[in-house]
């Protein structure tokens, strides 16, 4: 079996699920009705019975896409030997904001010559736990997929409608031509465990004006100015897509079980919240100057974590709930590569870094102008404290491993936590004992320097007693536990041991079991600008923004020798990394410098 490439997907969505659009036409990923969910369109990772919603030229065809430019509306340029169209795809929002169902918004518009057309939608088996069929009613034919229903409609302004007649099988299907001025739509609506509409196309086809025009209006609320301009709106409104907006949380990625390499074993289910993922996009968006989605992220945090609490853990669902263990699907994944699984089985680590990326953010949304309530500021005072007892033990890191050691990046972490805790304190935001905090963190700093410093490495290496080395320890750039010589050669060493041209692996050894991963090269040019190395920062981010996708799309992994991506897409951290590096290199780097790139 081939899929598509990883890269060859575009994402969109509406604040409660994201579809993934190949450069074939094909929508191969889609979860009804919200991300975490089944997904009815599957072929990604099920080639045989995923489904998909396929809408291309009937006959070879050239493919041209962009984003219609402030917006998550994707527009695609299919040129044929007879002629041209343009298909815009959108899912789409209501009047009054979120529609109550999910409506996938497909137009055709006729460009020049005459092309035909065909399209089919094909609900899958949800990765073997439902079998589709399609029931006839009195309004049409409702496609029908486990507890999810579907219903498809057309509307023309042309020679030909689009034909939504018997089905084939488990399929809607049909066939028209697009000229010059025409104008075709096929619509899909879906709700889970509640009547489905057939809806009007007429107004579907409306919406897709609607929907642009509402992106603009968030775009216009997000404020840069700087190197890289487009890449960072494009990456703010990547992350915006990944925004679960009926609580506020935020997903790590869109997809799951896509590898992170050939080999196959390292597929994980990114549909969750990670407490760094979301204190990361929050830190980015207050620096932005936008108010809306900080707030409701971290309100949504912190209302979940008293919910679980005294424990802090290390995601959770995007409603708030505890992540499941996983479970392991019988189907091939993508080219084949296995295993394809939900849920994730890091919930119940132990992750000391979370501690320092939950008392960050609510700094930035203290040093924004904004107020704590008393229950968050008794429990960041109880985080604090718990940070002071627990940071001695080994942890599982920032990556996950199932081998728990002293890693540095996490003791960092606790550093910041109780830096930040004292801060908050002494602004006479949470209560608590400022002294211990004071006293502990300096404490930390101290063992840190004594025993994850190597003077041969001239690093700091991957946990205490190693000589081995972990990218993620350049995130202590930026929070400002060093920025001085020994960050500096610690740069030197990661780039000689990790480095693959501006690209990075994240620690010793993975360059024999994965890809690169992207978040990592943009924390080394991050780095570089914190520790004053400001050409180098540059010539690693022009770099970096060309790694990219066609529209400007990370996914969690770049080969390195043939630019590929890896993982699963979109990826908040790797947009994330973009973003907050771009933020810092606008803020610190001299305005004659930005300006010699």
């Amino acid at each position: 079996m081939t899929c598509q490439p990883i890269e060859s997907y575009a994402p969109i969505g509406d604040g409660r699920t994201v579809a993934l659009v190949g450069s074939d036409g094909c929508i191969d990923w889609m979860p009804l009705p919200e991300l975490t969910s089944d997904a009815v369109f599957a072929r990604i990772l099920d080639d045989e019975t995923g489904g998909c919603f396929a809408l291309s030229p009937a006959a070879e065809f050239t493919v041209r896409r962009r984003y219609i430019p402030r917006t998550n509306v994707l527009e695609t340029t299919f040129t044929t030997r007879d002629g041209v169209i343009k298909v815009t795809d959108a899912l789409v929002s209501g009047v009054a904001g979120r529609l109550p169902w999910a409506e996938l918004v497909r137009r055709v518009d006729g460009v020049e010559g005459e092309v035909p057309m065909t399209w089919a939608v094909r609900p899958g088996t949800s990765l073997h736990t439902a079998a589709p069929w399609i029931e006839q009613t009195t309004h049409g034919a409702v496609m029908r997929c486990g507890r999810t229903g579907l219903t498809v409609v057309g509307l023309r302004h042309g020679p030909s409608a689009p034909d939504v007649g018997a089905p084939a099988g488990p399929e809607l299907a049909g066939r028209f031509t697009a000229t010059a001025g025409s104008r075709h739509v096929v619509v899909v609506a879906a709700t889970h465990d509640e009547p489905v509409p057939f809806v009007d196309p007429q107004v579907a086809d409306d919406g897709i004006d609607r929907t642009i025009a509402n992106w603009r209006t968030w775009s216009r609320e997000f404020s840069y100015e700087g190197p890289w301009a487009p890449h960072v709106q494009r990456s703010a409104l990547a992350l915006k897509l990944l925004i679960y907006s009926p609580t506020g949380a935020i997903a790590a990625a869109a997809t799951t079980s896509l590898p992170e390499s050939a080999r196959g074993g390292k597929n994980w289910d990114y549909r969750f919240a990670w407490v760094r993922d979301l204190a990361y996009t929050a830190h980015a968006l207050v620096r932005f100057g936008l108010r809306e989605e900080p707030h409701a992220a971290l309100s949504w945090l912190l209302q979940t974590i008293r919910a679980h609490g005294p424990r802090l853990h290390v995601m959770y669902t995007l409603d708030g709930g505890l992540v499941p263990e996983p479970t392991e699907y019988d189907v091939a994944g993508w080219n084949g590569i296995g295993p394809v699984v939900s849920g994730n089985p890091a919930v119940e680590q132990l992750q000391l870094g979370v501690y320092g990326d939950l008392m960050a953010i609510c700094r930035t949304y203290v040093e924004a102008g904004n107020v704590l309530d008393t229950e968050t500021g008794r429990m960041l005072a109880g985080i604090a404290d718990r940070t002071c007892d627990l940071w001695r033990n080994p942890d599982s890191g920032m990556w996950e491993l199932p081998e728990q050691r002293h890693y540095t990046s996490s003791k960092m972490g606790c550093w910041k936590a109780l830096d930040d805790a004292v801060w908050l304190a002494e602004a006479d935001v949470i209560p608590g004992s400022p002294a211990r905090w004071r006293a502990e963190r300096d404490r930390i700093r101290g063992w840190i320097e004594e025993h994850c410093w190597s003077q041969d490495r001239r690093a700091y290496v991957w946990f205490a007693g190693s000589s081995d080395l972990d990218a993620s320890v350049l995130l202590h750039a930026p929070s400002g536990y060093d920025r001085g010589e020994r960050m500096s050669s610690t740069i030197d060493a990661l780039t000689e041991d990790l480095g693959a041209g501006s690209l990075m692996y994240r620690y010793t050894g993975a360059d024999q079991v994965e890809k690169t991963f992207v978040a990592c090269a943009f924390w080394r040019a991050h780095a570089l600008a914190c520790v004053g190395r400001h050409d180098e920062a540059l010539a690693h981010m022009d770099a970096l923004v060309g790694a990219a996708n066609d529209v400007g799309i990370y996914a969690e992994m770049i080969d390195e020798d043939d630019g590929s991506a890896w993982g699963n897409t979109p990826q908040a951290l790797s947009h994330l990394a973009f973003l907050s590096a771009a933020l810092t290199i606008r803020e610190i780097v001299p305005e004659p410098v930005l300006r010699g790139r």
